[in-house]
């Protein structure tokens, strides 16, 4: 399968395949790519998409559960390994999100445990969702294998190295050479990734998100 889509019929062909379950269960939504793939756009539209269907929904990014500084840079701040191993604090995302959300789970959940811009640990009142409220979270590395089968449904944002570099560079101010000695730690870290967790063979949802005004479905 291969079909171009305007902006909204991609999130209104994803919004179509999130389940409906019976009970208190919650759908577990993963929005998955690289640096710069355009997933918190797509995250965010789809969560907006969801309530105008009167869907309850909980929007979560991965990159409110950094690391302090001490842990992701232990290893150097240009390293892939250190990028790869040491960036999230996937434990406390595991109790405060994945668990709260599973099923049978309290639903009692937290949205961030770290502020990456003071470098500050977090530790916000739990928040309770309703019943059946649709989790949406992006982040990179959500197909890594302590996370892979936590999703009920989960798209993958393929974007090349080059169109991700420089968007980045437009956000961030990074250099927009993905081959660059300084996008080093970022992209041979998301090469790893890719080697040993396909994420694009794992997600149920493949989408070709390089012009984000016009997404390819490759797979789904």
């Amino acid at each position: 399968m291969s079909a171009a889509f305007g902006r909204v019929d991609a999130l209104d062909f994803v919004a179509a395949r999130i389940p409906v379950f019976d009970g208190q269960r919650c759908p577990r939504i993963a929005i998955d790519g690289p640096d710069g793939a355009g997933k918190t756009h797509f995250a965010d539209a789809l969560a907006e998409l969801l309530r105008d269907r009167q869907r309850p929904v909980v929007r979560v990014s991965l990159d409110d559960f950094h690391n302090t500084r001490e842990v992701r840079y232990r290893l150097g701040r240009s390293s892939p390994e250190g990028f790869w191993s040491d960036s999230y604090n996937y434990r406390q995302f595991y109790t405060d999100v994945l668990v709260p959300f599973r099923p049978g789970g309290s639903r009692r959940y937290r949205t961030a445990c770290h502020d990456v811009t003071t470098d500050t640990i977090l530790m916000p009142e739990p928040q309770l969702a309703a019943p059946g409220t649709v989790l949406v979270v992006d982040g990179i590395f959500l197909h890594r294998n302590e996370l892979a089968t936590s999703w009920d449904l989960s798209v993958f944002l393929d974007v090349p190295f080059i169109e991700t570099a420089r968007r980045m560079a437009l956000r961030d101010g990074s250099n927009p050479d993905p081959d660059h000695p300084t996008m080093r730690r970022y992209v041979e870290a998301q090469r790893r990734y890719f080697r040993e967790c396909k994420p694009q063979d794992r997600a149920t949802i493949l989408i070709a998100n390089s012009n984000h005004e016009s997404p390819v479905v490759l797979r789904g």
